[in-house]
């Protein structure tokens, strides 16, 4: 008997629950064939699990009337706003399991808070349109802002030496076991290529001073703790490059 034709994205409409009748009995058929996809396609079902469990309740709640006071003036569309946050949530969870990965140079595991700045990259760093929230003409509101909300002092490096303009940044929300807002800092060469900076308080309680590297396919990441702030960098740029930016940036953060 021939073996169904099976796709990668009829796998990945099956752990949605999207496929017709046919077309998933074909799928169970394949899946009993080739365990490796069985056991994959599980484990994309616990990561969905996991991400209803932690957000769902969201969804039913009202939005928040300071959420909707910070919005209001600058969107006619608050509720859309808000979505795009929950979105940002569901997206980063989504990308950081294809980023699980993700190894340190030394072959320790990688921090949380560095994985999560290579999903923040990776979601912002194409955007064309709305790269930031707040632009670099609006350098000092920034700061002054973002340092309001993450609890802590920021200082913004300026990368022009190295051949990188300021475009901006913005807040992120933190990770589902604590919340802590985060800062992201975005980047530009004359070419268009992008980085971000990273910013998170108190980062994962770790006195980790030294850089460390990091790299899953194309994006790589140095981050350091310090003075209970951890700091990650990230780029599509070779290892060297990132790494001669990111003493830049340390230069800049302890004068």
């Amino acid at each position: 008997m021939t073996k169904p034709d099976i796709t990668e994205a009829d796998l990945q409409a099956h752990v949605d629950g999207q496929l017709s009748t046919s077309t998933r009995a074909a799928v169970e058929t394949w899946l009993r064939d080739y365990p490796q996809d069985a056991e994959r396609l599980a484990h994309y079902r616990r990561q969905q699990e996991a991400l209803r469990g932690t957000y769902d309740g969201v969804l039913d709640e009202a939005v928040p009337a300071q959420l909707t006071a910070a919005v209001r003036g600058r969107s006619r569309f608050p509720a859309l706003r808000y979505a795009a946050v929950l979105a940002w949530i569901v997206l980063g969870g989504l990308i950081g399991w294809q980023l699980r990965g993700m190894q340190a140079e030394n072959g320790r595991g990688v921090p949380s808070f560095a994985r999560q700045a290579a999903v923040a990259h990776v979601v912002y760093s194409p955007e064309v349109r709305h790269p930031v929230e707040v632009g670099a003409d609006q350098e000092a509101h920034l700061v002054a802002w973002l340092s309001k909300r993450i609890g802590a002092s920021l200082r913004v490096p300026h990368l022009g030496g190295q051949g990188y303009a300021l475009v901006g940044g913005r807040l992120l929300p933190g990770l589902p076991d604590d919340r802590a807002p985060v800062a992201q800092f975005m980047y530009q060469d004359a070419k268009g290529q992008r980085l971000t900076l990273y910013v998170r308080a108190d980062a994962d309680q770790s006195r980790e001073t030294a850089f460390r590297f990091a790299q899953e396919k194309n994006i790589g990441v140095f981050y350091w703790v310090d003075q209970k702030l951890g700091y990650a960098l990230s780029g599509e740029i070779e290892k060297n490059e990132l790494l001669r930016v990111a003493h830049a940036v340390y230069r800049q953060l302890n004068p």
